[in-house]
């Protein structure tokens, strides 16, 4: 097996999208909006064998301080599993092997980050991976209603109930001054904690830009029953996977609960689109809340040579170094 570039211009998106295993975050929008935020280079490549095609790669390479980066994907990007499409029977662990001359080598990358919902860490045993371990929660979108209401804690089924008897609806919104009004929402959320968001405004803009059109990018607002907007949400999906991207809300507000009707309003809608799966993104108490089951979430790291590794793990503390001790004087004040 042996993987193999292929020029943008001559994909076959459609033959793509049609694997199992495919979700939002390799579709070409999702890939457009991620090379403009991080400007990155799109790289898919065919995975090749006596010439049969067996599957796909999807990555971005990046240049940071003088190095090649294949980020499939990389921290902060705000995006989910990129990864590999296999044809069914195809051994992941094989297709590791295969990837990495093409990533270091044909590439000349010096690091690699590989996120992949089916791979598993025997899947990467033989080779000298670093692993990262996280958590998120999941939601089974193949119950029915009842029992996917039922499945959350009391607390927030009397929130999504109040929600509704104190006059907040919930709309499917438009694409047109979407960004501004979640990034005003999103920027009075990290002001509780005297904080900014983790991403600026264009960001959103360029999430919106290019996959909104696709149909795989839910946009919702709360209005109030005055019809003020007081809260926000963006939920992606495709094939038999939704996620949780993000939410803000203005805080004088959220005593009417407006949070709780956008979540369970945007897993019903792709709950009917067939979606199988809600993805929370990500860990935090406040999605237990919904039911999901918590499932861990794996990202294997790779560097040519070890001092890049080192290097990427100092470069990730500083960056969050500022945030923490804000966070460490914002309890301080408040406990």
């Amino acid at each position: 097996m042996k993987f193999e570039a292929v020029p943008l211009g001559e994909v076959d998106w459609s033959g793509m999208d049609a694997f199992e295993d495919r979700t939002f975050s390799q579709r070409r929008g999702w890939l457009e909006f991620i090379r403009e935020a991080q400007n990155g280079t799109i790289v898919i490549a065919r995975l090749e064998d006596a010439g049969n095609t067996l599957g796909y790669f999807t990555g971005l390479v990046v240049r940071r301080f003088g190095i090649r980066i294949m980020g499939s994907p990389f921290p902060g990007w705000t995006t989910p599993y990129l990864g590999f499409n296999l044809a069914p029977g195809v051994p992941r662990e094989e297709a590791v092997a295969a990837l990495l001359p093409f990533v270091f080598r044909e590439l000349g990358c010096l690091h690699l980050e590989l996120a992949d919902p089916l791979l598993a860490r025997s899947d990467v045993a033989r080779f000298k991976f670093e692993t990262q371990v996280g958590t998120t929660f999941v939601s089974d979108l193949r119950q029915d209603e009842g029992a996917l209401f039922s499945a959350m804690d009391s607390s927030t089924r009397r929130a999504i109930r109040k929600a509704d008897k104190g006059g907040v609806t919930i709309e499917e919104a438009t694409a047109d001054g979407f960004a501004e009004e979640y990034y005003g929402h999103l920027v009075d959320v990290f002001a509780k904690q005297q904080l900014r968001p983790t991403y600026d405004r264009s960001r959103v803009e360029a999430l919106i830009s290019h996959v909104h059109q696709t149909g795989d990018l839910l946009l919702l607002r709360a209005r109030d029953p005055e019809g003020r907007s007081i809260a926000t949400g963006i939920f992606p999906g495709f094939n038999r996977l939704s996620y949780f991207w993000g939410n803000g809300s203005l805080r004088e507000f959220q005593i009417l609960r407006p949070n709780e009707a956008i979540h369970w309003y945007a897993m019903r809608y792709w709950r009917a689109r067939g979606m199988a799966a809600h993805n929370w993104g990500g860990g935090g108490d406040y999605k237990e809340k919904y039911g999901g089951e918590r499932v861990e979430t794996l990202t294997f790291r790779l560097s040519r040579y070890a001092a890049i590794g080192t290097a990427r793990e100092l470069a990730r503390k500083i960056y969050y170094l500022p945030r923490t001790i804000q966070r460490k004087r914002h309890l301080r004040r408040v406990g």
